[in-house]
């Protein structure tokens, strides 16, 4: 994004998270993904006259749990309110949120560093709970729109950002940040695609060294990282063009076309005052005791940017590994139950990075499910690290391991993969080698180094790739010595 420009950046981010409970967060229904359509329905969620709802114990602590793992304040009391709308995937013609007395505030995600070194954090204005709507879905070929209420009362947390972000790969980063704390907290997939997590983007432009904040413009259900990029920057430019033009930049909700690569305007936006918030009268206020909320705190797993000053300090792996690592709470508990069992970090690393989540990628499975354990992949790695088995062979070691429940130096033995290190038949390969290669042998002997890695590599394939290449190498030094 060009910094020529007169016009700054401004991003806010509003992100939908749909938390991990087995029902809706005011009735029992079940928030299970792909049900046949409106097959989880009730009177409660479906919005008919005299139902009533009940909170979720479990949303509430989820959400909680949310909120202190982002840094945020959760407040003793906070209250349900009406959200006044009409949606048709709305029954209700309202929506269950909070207003004025959210559950938390003040939050912070951090993103990096700057370039002096200091932390870069986007501040966290509020998170809020609601109950998510239905969706409409509409058949073009039919010329029909049907609404699918299985969604209704889903269990939701809207976590709002400050106006904190300056640029596309800001705002993406902030959301992977997020994402991966919601994850590591267990109380979402998160999965976007499924839409677990929806991210609007609120976009407006200023003139740079202003303080003011311009009209924003609302991006509305994001769910990509790059959509998220894409749309910055599509309207970052559309609304640079309106001002660069003497124009006024409108105040809407705009939606992404990720097919056409455009952004473009839905309905005019809607302030706070269009919704006409009122406290839920069927909802009394939530109440939460201070001990409990210090209980839900204490109960926190170790965060991601906790484990990444741990991972640099204890384990001496740079960032690149480290964000890799990272990327979900599972591989990084296996990566560090790999590292302990070998006593070798930077080779668990990489084996993990490669070898293992290459095949737990191709298997389509969980990585908690894949059949060699860290103790067992712990024992190849140091199998592979003492030089018992070669790089090559340790994978081919590895695939065994896969299927056969067998230590790996049982499997190396029986197929025939430890490397040779006994000196009289590495000897005995050199000699050989020596004696079919005379020419190259007398050029070697009379001091052309060169050819040594040539050499080793004959004898690497006269013994099928058994020898010790470590000892091969100094066996032949030797020689020329």
């Amino acid at each position: 994004m060009s910094t020529s420009t007169p016009w700054e950046l401004v991003i806010g981010l509003e992100v939908h998270c749909q938390l991990k409970t087995r029902s809706k967060i005011f009735c029992g229904c079940a928030t299970s993904f792909g049900d046949a359509p409106n097959a989880s329905t009730c009177p409660v969620c479906l919005g008919l006259p005299g139902a009533l709802p009940v909170l979720n114990g479990h949303a509430v602590e989820l959400a909680t749990r949310a909120s202190l793992a982002l840094g945020c304040t959760v407040h003793e009391e906070s209250v349900f309110a009406r959200k006044n709308y009409f949606y048709p995937d709305l029954p209700k013609g309202y929506q269950i949120s909070q207003f004025d007395r959210p559950l938390a505030t003040d939050g912070c995600v951090l993103i990096g560093r700057r370039a002096d070194g200091t932390p870069r954090g986007i501040r966290v204005h509020r998170v809020h709970m609601e109950e998510d709507a239905g969706k409409s879905v509409h058949d073009r070929f039919r010329d029909v729109s049907a609404i699918d209420l299985n969604r209704a009362g889903t269990p939701l947390v809207e976590i709002v950002s400050e106006p904190d972000i300056r640029s596309a790969a800001e705002a993406a980063t902030y959301a992977r940040r997020l994402k991966q704390i919601l994850e590591y907290v267990e109380v979402s997939d998160a999965n976007m695609e499924e839409g677990s997590l929806r991210v609007d983007v609120n976009i407006s432009v200023r003139p740079r060294g202003s303080h003011t904040l311009g009209t924003k413009t609302e991006v509305k259900n994001l769910n990509s990282f790059s959509a998220i990029e894409r749309a910055v920057e599509i309207e970052f430019a559309r609304q640079c063009a309106v001002l660069d033009n003497g124009g006024r930049i409108a105040q809407q909700t705009m939606l992404y076309d990720d097919k056409r690569n455009q952004v473009r305007p839905a309905r005019s936006k809607e302030g706070s005052h269009d919704y006409r918030y009122f406290p839920d009268p069927d909802l009394p206020p939530l109440r939460l005791s201070r001990a409990w909320i210090a209980a839900r705190a204490q109960a926190l797993p170790e965060l991601p940017e906790a484990r990444r000053a741990r991972f640099a300090a204890q384990y001496g792996l740079g960032d690149v590994e480290i964000e890799q690592l990272l990327a979900t709470r599972e591989l990084a508990d296996r990566f560090e139950a790999v590292a302990e069992a070998a006593s070798d970090p930077r080779r668990a690393a990489n084996w993990m990075l490669g070898t293992v989540l290459a095949s737990v990628n191709a298997s389509g499975g969980a990585m908690a499910d894949h059949p060699v354990s860290p103790a067992r992949l712990g024992a190849l790695i140091r199998l592979e690290a003492s030089g018992e088995v070669s790089n090559t062979a340790a994978r081919q070691v590895f695939a065994l391991m896969e299927h056969e429940d067998i230590d790996p130096l049982t499997l190396a033995t029986r197929e025939g993969l430890r490397q040779v290190r006994d000196d009289s038949a590495l000897v005995e390969w050199i000699g050989e080698v020596l004696a079919e290669n005379p020419v190259e042998a007398a050029r070697f002997l009379a001091g052309e180094k060169k050819l040594q890695g040539v050499l080793v590599g004959l004898v690497m394939k006269k013994s099928k790739g058994s020898a010790d290449p470590r000892m091969v190498n100094q066996l032949l030094g030797a020689r020329a010595g």
